[in-house]
């Protein structure tokens, strides 16, 4: 029998746990989302489509699910480009903010809740610095706002760093005048000619890691369940998001903290500076969105994940033969043949097996890999099925197909192979009898030439006809 419970690996307690929300029935999940100075790149992607299976299988469990993801359209980076392309920084963000949803459309990562942006949240933000200023943690230098790390005694939990080494080690700041070295920007005086925002310092823009505690924080609370990103965002973004948070609202922040592992290039780390770094829309351009979505999967969310070419390939070939099987079993199913047989009770069974352990599966801190393989176990069993009996028992198939397409629905994976229903429709089958028909005379009567032009012309139109003992059998 498999366990209804949930374990997540929760970064800040550096081990799995037992996942109980905080309102009965009720997720609350927050994701940092991009910064748009250029178009998301696969590392962007991975956090993503990871938190569009949660949400999914979250919901598939029966919770409500409330989702929150921003965009920093206040950065250097965004202030760069637009100085490159001389324009002014919104036009910058809301071009790759568009860039961002196309992509991401295009990989089945369905919108969530809300978009807060920070150019839209000046409010929030102040009124949080405002608050950290009074009870004690932050300080204002020359019309910059610094938190004192010092006056959080849970400084660096999160990334098991020792606050004392950290200042031991730190490197002269930039202004000497800080508390601590390790003291990090809340508010930012305003420089010549970039934007800025009037505020009880004078005026500014906000520093990176408030926006994310000021945001999350009026739509979800001060205090939610889920926080995720990747890695590379623990320290310093997480890190300084726990201490502004608690140190301005009292309260204990976040808690599950999910962290999704670095993407590589041929083994090496994404970087601009050694030219492999890919953006979405041009692996797009060469392979299938179900590909890379399958690809960013395949492995569990926690460990690093190697891309290559040959390795989208391998993913678009083996998405090729689901598919197949899907609409080989989805046209044998229509012709609602009753027959049953001890081996369409073992197919039965086996789609209620791998539905369980699909289940297990996700309940062990979402495992997609082991997800997959229990989908491609079934899958194996259809085929080994279709194979072995002239008449397939449709109920059989069907049993097959719904588990099928239940694990698709939550990976987020070919979701036309269920929704096309050209294959199904009785006057399009009736039409390909015809042809098949017409092509076994070609056959019969030795005009092969024939034959091959029927079956030729079908594959262009993307029909497959496959010649087998039992006669021929098409796909679409």
């Amino acid at each position: 029998m498999i366990s209804n419970e949930i374990r997540v690996y929760n970064t800040l307690a550096g081990e799995k746990q037992v996942f109980t929300p905080l309102e009965p029935g009720k997720v609350r999940i927050y994701v940092c989302g991009v910064t748009p100075y250029n178009h998301p790149h696969i590392g962007n992607a991975r956090p993503f489509v990871t938190w569009d299976v949660i949400h999914r299988y979250l919901e598939y469990v029966g919770y409500e699910v409330e989702h929150i993801q921003n965009f920093t359209d206040i950065d250097d980076k965004i202030i760069n480009a637009a100085r490159l392309a001389q324009v002014d920084w919104d036009v910058i963000a809301a071009k790759y903010i568009e860039g961002y949803f196309e992509v991401m459309d295009a990989l089945h990562v369905r919108r969530v809740g809300r978009y807060p942006r920070v150019s839209e949240h000046l409010p929030e933000i102040i009124a949080m610095i405002e608050g950290l200023i009074a009870n004690g943690h932050a300080y204002e230098l020359n019309g910059d706002v610094y938190y004192d790390i010092a006056t959080f005694p849970h400084y660096g939990e999160l990334s098991g760093r020792n606050v004392e080494d950290m200042l031991a080690g730190a490197r002269v700041a930039v202004n000497d005048e800080k508390h601590n070295p390790g003291d990090f920007a809340l508010w930012k005086a305003a420089k010549p000619e970039e934007p800025s925002w009037p505020s009880p310092w004078g005026e500014g823009r906000p520093g990176w890691h408030i926006e994310c505690s000021a945001m999350s924080t009026k739509y979800l609370g001060a205090h939610f369940d889920f926080h995720g990103g990747g890695s590379d965002l623990i320290f310093p973004h997480h890190e300084n998001e726990i201490a502004q948070s608690e140190g301005c609202t009292g309260e204990h922040f976040v808690n599950y903290w999910l962290h999704n592992g670095f993407i590589t290039i041929n083994q090496e780390k994404m970087s601009k500076s050694l030219d492999n770094f890919f953006l979405v829309k041009d692996i797009l351009a060469q392979f299938s969105a179900d590909a890379l979505r399958f690809f960013l999967i395949s492995t569990h969310y926690r460990s690093p994940l190697d891309f290559t070419d040959e390795r989208l390939a391998e993913a678009e070939r083996t998405l090729e033969r689901l598919e197949g099987t899907i609409r080989k079993a989805r046209q044998l199913a229509a012709a609602g043949t009753v027959a049953p047989s001890e081996a369409a009770t073992t197919l039965t069974k086996a789609a209620a097996a791998a539905l369980d352990g699909f289940r297990e599966a996700m309940n062990d801190d979402f495992n997609t890999a082991q997800a997959i393989g229990e989908l491609f176990t079934l899958v194996k069993e259809i085929n080994i099925y279709l194979a072995a009996v002239s008449e397939p028992d449709a109920a059989a198939l069907q049993a097959a197909l719904a588990a099928v397409q239940t694990v698709l629905d939550v990976l987020g994976i070919l979701p036309k192979a269920f929704t096309d229903t050209v294959a199904d429709d009785e006057a399009y089958r009736e039409l390909m009898q015809v042809l098949l028909d017409v092509r076994q005379e070609a056959r019969e009567r030795k005009m092969y030439a024939v034959a091959d032009a029927i079956r030729d012309r079908l594959a262009a139109i993307g029909v497959t006809i496959e010649d087998g003992p039992d006669g021929t059998v098409w796909q679409r």
